[in-house]
């Protein structure tokens, strides 16, 4: 079939641009996305995060031994307040478990494979890296204090997955030296084993370890407390 043209221009290549002024008008694409995108810069990152993307490119270095590139991976806009990018590729729970445990003391519940017992996860990075925003704090989210797994779910909160949450306690122990949740639980919602049941994550400061274990979805606690995510 003969393209359709309009003068010089192909019309899809109209329909295109209609469709821009149209998401431009609505504020769908915002005027610095599209300027970022004519400089054929990721038009997706709000603000300067270059030094940021660098850091996660040499983190994963340091994780895996490969090199990734995220100059072009889709960034959410970034939350008012204080908040980490957490950038995560294709990897095995099991190698995540097994680079934690080669830094740091750990234990785990089972001598499962992780990989076959956690079998649902809210996002994963088996299409390629993707990137979240999780508030920058030592402990769980205080707002969501109290609230069980199955209450996450039906708020419709998305939260951090076990894999998220192993990748954010390697980057905070390489970075500082230190452990997440040494007064608190964080309850993986973003995750459930093969029962059912909730990964949580923690640091045992009598024990000196990094804990993964499980809860009911229904269990509510002060201390158990999950981690928004932005994506």
């Amino acid at each position: 079939m003969k393209k359709q043209m309009v003068g010089e221009v192909p019309g899809n290549v109209l329909g295109m641009m209609a469709d821009l002024a149209l998401k431009l008008q609505n504020g769908v694409i915002t005027l610095g996305q599209f300027g970022r995108f004519l400089k054929k810069e990721n038009p997706f990152i709000e603000g300067d995060f270059s030094e940021v993307l660098t850091g996660r490119q040499n983190f994963w270095r340091k994780i895996t031994g490969n090199e990734y590139d995220f100059s072009k991976l889709h960034i959410p806009v970034k939350p008012e307040g204080k908040w980490r990018l957490l950038i995560t590729v294709d990897i095995t729970l099991e190698a995540l478990y097994a680079k934690c445990k080669e830094m740091f003391p750990c234990w785990r519940w089972t001598d499962k494979n992780l990989d076959t017992i956690v079998v649902k996860n809210e996002r994963d990075a088996e299409n390629g890296p993707y990137a979240i925003w999780v508030k920058d704090g030592v402990e769980a989210d205080e707002n969501l204090k109290n609230k069980s797994a199955n209450d996450i779910e039906k708020d419709g909160i998305s939260t951090e997955t076990l894999a998220e949450r192993l990748v954010h306690e390697l980057e905070f122990f390489l970075e500082t030296g230190k452990h997440l949740d040494v007064k608190n639980i964080t309850l993986c919602s973003g995750s459930r084993y093969d029962d059912g049941h909730v990964p949580v994550v923690r640091w045992f400061p009598h024990y000196g370890k990094m804990l993964v274990h499980w809860y009911y979805p229904v269990r509510r606690d002060g201390r158990l407390r999950s981690r928004q995510a932005v994506s």
